[in-house]
């Protein structure tokens, strides 16, 4: 029966062979080490984790459209905010004008002066009408836009389909519902007729303000919570693929270590030649 041997031959080197085999391998780790600790990317190309980097591209395009999102968002809740103060502040000036109104009622009174307040009063609620605009949008005017359309989410469905979400802001068009025409303050009489058209007008206005401040909340809440998303997604895409900075300074530590042991183990099987040698002084 043959059995095994172990030979020494000047032509193959084993114990080189599998100790460079070894070196290079650490060598190979070490470089990667070093990549992720100086990128911060333990997944930085579809080489390293083709599956990994593939979902993280995909959750980094959704965060950008999350982000225009939230521009959209910001900017439809200024808009918003900016004609529910006008709403609000039109309705305190309907308050002050009813004042004026019942007091026209009384017959020793001075209808005169009292017209001249309503009417600055109804020229202060053109003004905050016409004012009331943000970037050129005036939810309180429909001259030029009946309302404004903002984008509030990007929807992925299971298959990887992407549609875009909307909220609609109508316009509550004071220019048209508020005729401030139907309040006469004149006479008694006339002050009389214009307290019922006083009290649809405040209630037109109410509403409005309403409308709109459930609107600014909406986008506000939206807004919210499209910024909590961005956040959650962005969490999710470094846990995919960013380095963990404590395990690989302590892989690194290692692999240094490894790579001096495979030199020196490299450096003693280069010797075996010499041993050989020996053998025939």
């Amino acid at each position: 029966m043959l059995k095994g041997k172990i030979m020494s031959s000047i032509l193959t080197n084993n114990s080189a062979m599998v100790a460079l085999q070894t070196l290079k391998s650490i060598n190979s780790n070490l470089a990667k080490t070093q990549s992720e600790i100086s990128t911060g990317k333990s997944i930085g190309t579809a080489k390293d984790n083709s599956a990994i980097w593939a979902i993280s591209k995909v959750m980094e395009s959704d965060v950008a459209g999350f982000k225009a999102v939230s521009d959209s968002l910001s900017l439809g809740e200024s808009t918003v905010a900016v004609a529910s103060a006008g709403a609000e502040q039109i309705t305190n000036i309907l308050n002050e004008m009813k004042e004026k109104v019942v007091a026209a009622t009384g017959e020793n009174v001075d209808n005169a002066k009292i017209t001249a307040d309503v009417d600055e009063l109804k020229s202060q609620i053109t003004s905050i009408i016409a004012a009331s605009q943000f970037n050129g949008t005036n939810l309180l005017d429909t001259a030029g836009n009946a309302g404004i359309t903002v984008l509030s989410s990007l929807d992925r469905d299971s298959g990887g389909t992407v549609t875009a979400a909307n909220i609609t802001v109508a316009s509550v068009d004071f220019e048209a519902n508020l005729d401030l025409t139907t309040i006469d303050v004149s006479s008694s009489a006339n002050a009389d007729t214009s307290i019922a058209a006083m009290e649809t007008l405040i209630q037109t206005a109410v509403d409005g303000a309403a409308q709109l401040g459930a609107s600014a909340k909406r986008i506000q809440d939206q807004n919210v919570f499209v910024g909590k998303v961005k956040d959650a997604m962005t969490q999710g895409i470094s846990s995919l693929v960013d380095t963990d900075m404590e395990e690989a300074s302590a892989r690194l530590q290692a692999l240094q270590s490894q790579q001096q042991l495979g030199v020196q183990s490299l450096s003693i099987a280069n010797q075996a030649p010499q041993t050989i040698l020996s053998l025939f002084r």
